[in-house]
């Protein structure tokens, strides 16, 4: 009851109603809610103080940028429903965030454009991406209770392949501008379920034994020590949670070293399956997709593991 009494008295000035309101529909910055508001950094702020401290909202760092969203597990939800969708203020407040979003879209696509040669150039190489989505989805069907985290996020492909079966899907990335591109690209694909965060994938700030399902897409080939992401996988999973990687076989494309930063030229599947049981996982399927509309086109592996029921949590790697 406290806690209930706590939303209602922190939601009850206007400016803090409309606040829940704006982040009803996505995440915003502090600047963000002040050109939308209208009102002076410092007020939002002790606005947004006050929401946090009645876990109406969320607070979290990306960078040097500080995102504010709805917290799910309190009452912000239930207020929000209580103010008419046709409210003059409401309206004109979700007219401004649109502007505000469509500003987010135009400095997404500047930054994508930017690597658009190489993006198609290793399109090229690669499996088309719809063979891909097609076997992740086949491989691992998700019903609306279970929990999705996909690791190295990217651009946010797999949140558009798996998360509209899932219950709540959360997208991490070290990469701010990356995760901009993924915004943008939830917002266009409508998946509200979905949300982002900025973390190390090696050292998540997320509670242990949370996730149902874990993805590595594309991932660990761009790592000094793949397996210590698997280790990490494992510590968020659940008893009997399962992981599913998504990457290159082995191959000899050097330029991707050089150019891209790959560390790991491809995986064949004993190193992988040896890493899934060292960590605590059993390798349940495996399968190889070619493609690539050169001769010297890429190879896709995905594996899909469980955890053993009773593995227990890794140890600092």
């Amino acid at each position: 009851m406290e806690d209930v009494l706590d939303a209602f008295r922190a939601a009850s000035d206007p400016s803090r109603l409309r606040i829940l309101g704006l982040l009803e529909a996505t995440e915003l910055t502090v600047s963000e809610l002040v050109a939308i508001l209208g009102q002076s950094q410092p007020r939002v702020s002790r606005h947004l103080k006050v929401l946090v401290d009645a876990k109406l909202l969320v607070r979290f760092r990306e960078g040097s940028w500080v995102f504010h969203r709805l917290n799910n597990q309190g009452q912000a939800r239930k207020l929000i429903e209580l103010v008419p969708a046709d409210d003059p203020v409401r309206v004109q407040d979700l007219a401004r965030l649109e502007e505000i979003e469509q500003k987010r879209d135009e400095v997404a696509e500047q930054y994508f454009a930017k690597f658009a040669p190489e993006w198609d150039r290793l399109r090229q190489l690669d499996v088309d991406e719809e063979q891909v989505a097609n076997a992740v989805q086949e491989m691992l069907p998700l019903i609306n209770t279970q929990s999705l985290l996909d690791l190295g996020t990217g651009t946010g492909r797999m949140l558009q392949v798996l998360g509209p079966d899932a219950g709540e899907a959360v997208g991490v990335d070290n990469s701010h501008e990356m995760l901009a591109v993924a915004r943008s690209n939830l917002r266009r694909w409508g998946l509200g379920n979905c949300r982002l965060q900025q973390a190390d994938i090696l050292a998540l700030p997320l509670a242990s034994e949370s996730f149902d399902v874990v993805v590595l897409h594309q991932v660990l080939h761009f790592l000094k020590r793949p397996w210590a992401a698997i280790a990490e996988a494992l510590r968020v999973l659940g008893p009997a949670g399962r992981l599913l990687i998504v990457d290159l076989a082995p191959h000899t494309i050097e330029d991707l070293r050089d150019l891209h930063a790959h560390r790991r030229l491809g995986f064949g599947d004993d190193e992988v399956r040896e890493w899934l049981a060292q960590q605590g996982f059993t390798c349940e399927t495996i399968r190889h997709l070619s493609g690539g509309k050169n001769s010297d086109g890429l190879q896709v592996t995905i594996w899909l593991a469980r955890r053993f029921a009773s593995s227990p949590l890794p140890q600092a790697l």
